[in-house]
């Protein structure tokens, strides 16, 4: 399966100006891991997850109102192609020890999909055998 079919369309966005406060409320409201910071243009910048506000803002006693995004957000992003595979993803996230990967198209945010993302697939493709094998079984053609 593509990228493009399990991926999430609706990314938590914000402006690297953003401070961590905002970005911290924004993630508790729509109950997500991570912010993607874009540029006006829609180009990725970079990406703030609650491991980065953990260790990097409260473990060091910053203060989130006057902190960034940009003071902490990863600038080096592991992005994914809308037409690879989910094993492509999964690869990149095992090798790089991430759980949220940005899909890229031409440069532009266009998704992102995560671990769990990858896990749901798996159990609808399970949920798909099995009904498959029931009804196969049901009708007399399988075996």
């Amino acid at each position: 399966m593509l990228i493009a079919e399990a991926m999430n369309k609706n990314v938590e966005t914000a402006r690297s100006d953003t401070n961590i406060r905002q970005i911290a409320k924004q993630m508790t409201q729509r109950r997500v891991g991570a912010v993607v910071l874009i540029s006006g243009s829609g180009t990725l910048e970079g990406i703030v997850t609650e491991r980065d506000i953990m260790s990097d803002v409260v473990a060091e006693g910053l203060n989130p109102e006057t902190t960034t995004a940009e003071e902490i957000m990863t600038k080096e992003v592991i992005t994914i192609d809308p037409s690879q595979n989910l094993e492509d993803a999964a690869e990149l996230m095992t090798k790089n020890k991430i759980k949220k990967l940005p899909v890229v198209l031409q440069g532009r945010l266009v998704g992102i999909i995560t671990a769990a993302d990858l896990i749901a697939y798996e159990e609808k493709l399970v949920e798909k055998v099995a009904q498959l094998m029931t009804t196969t079984r049901i009708s007399g053609i399988g075996g």
